[in-house]
């Protein structure tokens, strides 16, 4: 399956993100599921689901309803139609694939996907 994202494209990118499950919140149809980081979209993009791009927010230590983040990297999934930005708030270079893959753990491990870095 070819990416729908293009790394090169987003990499460093500065996003608005609107998040709407914020760090903290159930998922709205697995009731077991709590969100440890904020997860959200970029407003105004596309995905192949049809809905906007989603963002995993990775560095904020509370409950966010938008925020400014920087991509750093893209969640690619080998069983799904669409691929998942990651971005954090303070690009310090602290994340690094592994890091990536556990704070994301908790919605990928029911996917085949991996971290796409620079």
């Amino acid at each position: 399956m070819d990416p729908n994202l293009v790394l090169a494209d987003w990499l460093g990118r500065r996003v608005t993100v609107q998040i709407d499950r914020p760090l903290g919140s159930i998922h709205p149809r697995e009731g077991d599921m709590v969100y440890p980081i904020n997860y959200g979209f970029v407003p105004g993009t596309l995905a192949p689901d049809g809905h906007p791009i989603d963002v995993y927010v990775l560095d904020a230590d509370q409950p966010l309803d938008s925020c400014e983040a920087t991509v750093i990297a893209i969640v690619r999934r080998r069983d799904d139609v669409e691929d998942k930005l990651v971005a954090v708030l303070d690009d310090t270079g602290a994340w690094d694939a592994p890091a990536i893959v556990a704070a994301v753990d908790f919605q990928e491990r029911y996917f085949d996907s991996w971290v796409e870095l620079a």
